[in-house]
């Protein structure tokens, strides 16, 4: 699973006048782009259900209408060229960039907008309810599309959502759904899918869309290639033998080596990203709330912070710093005393019943592997014992909608740039489970987190006193997850690209058009 600081002349083209109606044909020739990470790429190909790993691949292949900009922290154009709101805030019409087609051949305009996105809201799955707030889309023209809205939301920073806000073509098919799961695309990006391989190393391969309407006048990369490498070792080897362009994750003995190795660039930024373990609080002995605060207190999170050398940073609360709901002041803090006390009032610990817990995680993720080895070392004197398992994270999440663990590893950034999907889709109610793998059904939590996309935008402080006492409510008083990190992005590449820039905002995705392959 589920960051930089980007300089805005990175981010120029977005913003750009429309393009010539006949751009510049795709070069040829240009050797691939080759995006390494450690887990599967594709868990869902629909647009309207996407809500994994593949945004890294979708921000190639589709659009939204608006891009955060990680300098300004703001909205900027995408397919959408300029906005504007009423008063109230209840009424947004957005203008369109003119000559957009999608990878089928047809016109991107306002209908396609309005439909993509109802069509999106209609699936009730993924990041649906990003929009939650909309009461009606209108077409105005072919060019103008406006929103009506049964309470004030930013709807230009929602518009820039990492999921479910993309554009794409409800006409491509017949059965659209079908359409997709076979491994096509119908969006408006720099990219097409050119082949899957479900399961294989070299999982996806993307090729240039030939009529993109940002043009290839420019030194682009007209290949793709996202390949799917569990051993570190082996990836940064790979690096170095200039197989591959780009490591998502370095462990940080091959990221210190990778920042004073000649030819390999490195960026490092701390991002929105955050590391989670999700207690079953459904079924299994983590059920009892003492035994989940028992091991919320075994956790060595300022050990872990020092492993990870610059890899994390302690966070504070749930939901990171830079973002609204951030909680200052609440960095966890190992207590093994309390640990002992809480398993034995629940009957376990040295002299009381054995305790089994199954963790399971990313497999491929070395920081994740340091923390269950180190969990698993802390408790074992106290009589418990986690079996640890490493999985492909296909397998991993199909097993958690299951209710197959105790404890839950996974990463978790927002769907746009704020802080409520760090509790809508994890802490909120909901049959079946998506992503709200402590499988916590808790009324109150729900009710106080229901208005909180309103108050965002009409009382900000209401707002951040809601996320804070949903924080307590989740950590404190229903000890429902532990969060020991927060993640400082650590990427190395070949230092023959530039133009790199790194959005906390769509993680882990690098926007490939806009990089050059120039020495």
């Amino acid at each position: 699973m589920r960051r930089r600081l980007a300089a805005a002349a990175a981010l120029a083209l977005l913003a750009a006048c429309s393009p010539p109606p006949e751009p510049a044909r795709v070069p040829a020739g240009e050797a691939p782009f080759i995006h390494v990470q450690n887990l599967d790429v594709i868990t869902e190909w629909d647009p309207s259900r996407s809500y994994s790993n593949e945004i890294i691949a979708f921000q190639n292949l589709y659009e939204t209408l608006t891009l955060w900009n990680p300098v300004t922290k703001k909205a900027i154009p995408r397919l959408a060229t300029s906005w504007r709101a009423s008063a109230d805030g209840r009424t947004w019409t957005f203008n369109l960039r003119p000559g957009v087609t999608f990878h089928t051949g047809r016109p991107l305009d306002a209908a396609a907008v309005k439909a993509s996105i109802e069509r999106t809201m209609a699936s009730r799955t993924g990041a649906f309810y990003i929009w939650d707030a909309v009461s009606s889309i209108r077409v105005e023209d072919p060019a103008t599309v406006t929103f009506a809205l049964k309470y004030p939301v930013p709807l230009d920073l929602v518009a820039s959502a990492g999921y479910a806000a993309y554009i794409y073509d409800t006409k491509a098919a017949p059965d659209l759904t079908r359409w997709f799961n076979e491994g096509r695309d119908a969006g408006s990006g720099p990219y097409t899918v050119a082949k899957w391989q479900k399961g294989k190393e070299e999982e996806l391969t993307l090729k240039a869309y030939d009529k993109y309407w940002g043009g290839w006048d420019s030194p682009h990369y007209n290949t793709v290639q996202y390949r799917v490498v569990p051993d570190a070792d082996r990836a940064w080897r790979m690096l170095l033998r200039g197989e591959v362009s780009f490591v998502e994750r370095l462990n940080p003995r091959l990221f210190a080596r990778a920042k004073v190795t000649p030819g390999v660039r490195t960026s490092e930024r701390p991002s929105f990203q955050t590391a989670m373990l999700l207690f079953n609080t459904a079924s299994g002995p983590m059920k009892d709330v003492r035994v989940r605060r028992a091991v919320q207190k075994a956790i060595d999170y300022q050990g872990l912070i020092k492993n990870l050398k610059g890899a994390g940073s302690p966070a504070s609360g749930i939901i990171p710093e830079g973002l609204m709901g951030h909680v200052p002041g609440r960095v966890p803090r190992q207590d093994l005393a309390a640990t002992q006390r809480l398993l034995r009032r629940a009957g376990y610990g040295p002299a009381g019943r054995p305790l089994r817990l199954r963790l399971t995680y990313g497999e491929g993720d070395t920081d994740w592997r340091l923390l269950a080895t180190r969990l698993e070392a802390t408790l074992k004197p106290l009589n418990v014992r986690v079996e640890t398992s490493a999985m492909p994270w296909t397998a991993q999440w199909e097993q958690g909608r299951k209710k197959g663990q105790d404890i839950f590893v996974m990463y978790w950034w927002p769907d746009y740039a704020d802080g409520y999907s760090y509790f809508g889709n994890v802490f909120h109610s909901a049959e079946p489970p998506v992503f709200n793998l402590t499988y916590l059904k808790d009324a109150d939590l729900d009710a106080l987190l229901d208005t909180v996309p309103e108050l965002t935008v009409t009382d900000k402080q209401a707002a951040q006193r809601a996320y804070e006492q949903a924080t307590k409510r989740v950590l404190d008083q229903r000890a429902a997850a532990a969060l020991p990190w927060v993640v400082n992005y650590q990427r190395a590449y070949q230092g023959s690209i530039q133009g790199y820039v790194d959005n906390p905002a769509y993680s882990d995705v690098v926007f490939v058009y806009e990089l050059r392959p120039s020495g």
